[in-house]
């Protein structure tokens, strides 16, 4: 094996590989190919320090969709001078997701009219001022707006955020790098419950749930003083006009390695061709469209292909069954579903399950590029339906008269047995769901072309705020009218029809570039192989 100072690429080889392997670090094939060497195809410290600063908004979203589940149970009076009824939680909760769900293909508008890093800025001072408005709120329409307002900002992060480092990763470690970002909101949700559970037993109890929700805007002001050090995305600086930016930004993640200048180059110029090659065809259809308004060229762009309509359908599956499985019902409701089972200390209890969310989020970032997005996501729903299955039979040994966070489980015995159960099976379902279905609908964008990536991601993302927001809304009601084995069971029904679909049209996409995994879906076997 030659030195980490030896060019990547035999000199005599370089014009295939040129045209083959376009990403930063020209990385998109075997790592055992010869001439690419290990050290030279990991990411350079500025690429992490990039992540981890975009990160901060999934730190930001975990945290504010996990504080809530504290924030329930200790609410008490404080809105409207009453205590909240099921359906005031319900609200208070999915307010978060249909504003999420309404900002979403706005988001993605503005991310290619205005670039992807403001669209994050925009987010961190809506993260703040959504904070400020829940922690000042003294009703419950009050409550719903600053969730609401956070759910703006969550929607937009959420989108433009994994977009932003997708199309500045090294294809080799482009999963890994966007499963960052899935890191970061597990850890946000573990900061919630940590938070809620100090905040629940040491502080006072009137006011701590304000504090637990105004904390929230303090990672957001500290992300908008970091994002000034940050730069666009090359792709849509080549988009817009702008190539001696986004070859500063190419040759800055490149770094200074040998062959590094080259390889940028190169990169450079192949998304300068696929821009210019898409604006052709799309001045070509305009022409077409006898006159039809020119804001309708990316939706026909996206539906009137074949192979853009079929990453939208595979983007739109994964998100939409990444909430229908029913996991954020357990992050919202956890404390709740803990305190009905009779657990003496409910958010810490839950601070059980985050952190197994998070544990098995970091086995997911080493195995994500290296096992493959196909095939993680087959090994991990299988876990996930176990899970479900498991929890439905401990719930059917418990009673409650209603799902209330003051019921306690009937005949003491039995129902602490499978207490134990059912928290056993839900860290099972949550390791399962962490490994796979919890971040790999995060790298959407890699299955869309350029002209399409920013609104297909942003009608993908939309998908999962919409499952977000039926799952939140529908939780606490399906336990009533289906009783708690009932819900686990359908989820578990939604598992597996979502494992024979992700089986029959989702391909393999890991270790090539953007441009390369873009063109799979044009085959008739929708790129599996």
């Amino acid at each position: 094996m030659s030195s980490p100072e030896e060019p990547l690429i035999d000199s005599s080889r370089s014009a295939e590989v040129d045209h083959d392997n376009t990403d930063f670090a020209d990385d998109g094939g075997d790592l055992d190919a010869p001439g690419k060497q290990p050290d030279d195809l990991s990411p350079g410290l500025f690429i992490w320090l990039l992540t981890f600063s975009a990160g901060i908004s999934g730190l930001l979203f975990g945290y504010d969709t996990g504080v809530i589940s504290a924030i329930l149970v200790s609410l008490g009076t404080s809105l409207s001078n009453r205590p909240l009824n099921p359906l005031d939680k319900s609200i208070i909760t999915s307010s978060t997701s249909l504003a999420a769900l309404l900002v979403s293909p706005f988001a993605s508008i503005l991310a290619d009219a205005l670039g992807r890093k403001r669209v994050i800025v925009l987010a961190d001072v809506l993260f703040v001022a959504g904070a400020l408005t829940q922690a000042l709120s003294t009703t419950v329409p009050g409550m719903v707006v600053g969730r609401a307002v956070v759910g703006l900002a969550v929607g937009a992060a959420s989108f433009v955020v994994p977009l932003y480092i997708a199309e500045l990763a090294p294809a080799a470690h482009r999963g890994r790098l966007v499963t960052m970002t899935v890191v970061c909101i597990t850890l946000g949700q573990v900061a919630a419950y940590v938070v809620g559970w100090g905040f629940g037993e040491y502080g006072d109890a009137a006011t701590a749930w304000r504090w637990m929700v105004g904390l929230g805007a303090l990672p957001a002001a500290a992300q908008l003083g970091i994002l000034f050090g940050m730069p666009e995305t090359p792709r849509w600086l080549v988009k817009v006009g702008r190539s001696a930016q986004a070859r500063e930004v190419v040759q800055r993640v490149s770094g200074a390695r040998a062959g590094s200048a080259r390889r940028a180059e190169a990169t450079l110029k192949r998304i300068e061709i696929e821009v210019r090659e898409e604006e052709q065809a799309r001045r070509l259809r305009s022409r077409r469209a006898n006159g039809r308004a020119r804001w309708l060229d990316p939706w026909f762009e996206l539906l009137g292909t074949r192979r853009n309509r079929r990453a939208l359908a595979i983007a739109c599956l994964l998100q939409g069954l990444q909430q229908l499985c029913g996991f954020n019902s357990l992050m919202y409701f956890s404390a709740t579903i803990f305190t009905m089972l009779g657990f003496p200390i409910p958010t810490l209890t839950s601070l059980v399950v985050a952190i197994t969310n998070f544990a098995f989020t970091l086995v997911a970032l080493f195995l994500i590029d290296w096992v493959g997005r196909r095939r993680i996501l087959l090994w991990s729903i299988p876990f996930m339906v176990a899970g479900l299955l498991l929890a439905a039979y401990g719930f059917s040994f418990i009673k409650l008269s209603s799902y209330s966070t003051t019921d306690v489980p009937t005949e003491a015995p039995t129902a602490q047995g499978a207490a134990v159960i059912i928290l056993i099976s839900i860290m099972t379902y949550v390791a399962g769901y962490a490994i796979g279905l919890g971040n790999v609908p995060w790298m959407q964008s890699e299955l869309f072309a350029l002209n399409v990536r920013s609104l297909g991601s942003g009608i993908a993302t939309a998908t999962n705020w919409g499952a977000n927001f039926v799952i939140g809304l529908t939780f606490l009601l399906l336990m009533e009218a289906l009783t708690p084995t009932g819900t686990f069971v359908l989820y578990a029904v939604i598992c597996v029809v979502g494992y024979g679909l992700i089986w029959s049209f989702y391909p393999e996409t890991a270790g090539l570039s953007l441009e390369e995994a873009a063109t799979l879906l044009e085959d008739d076997n929708w790129g599996l192989r």
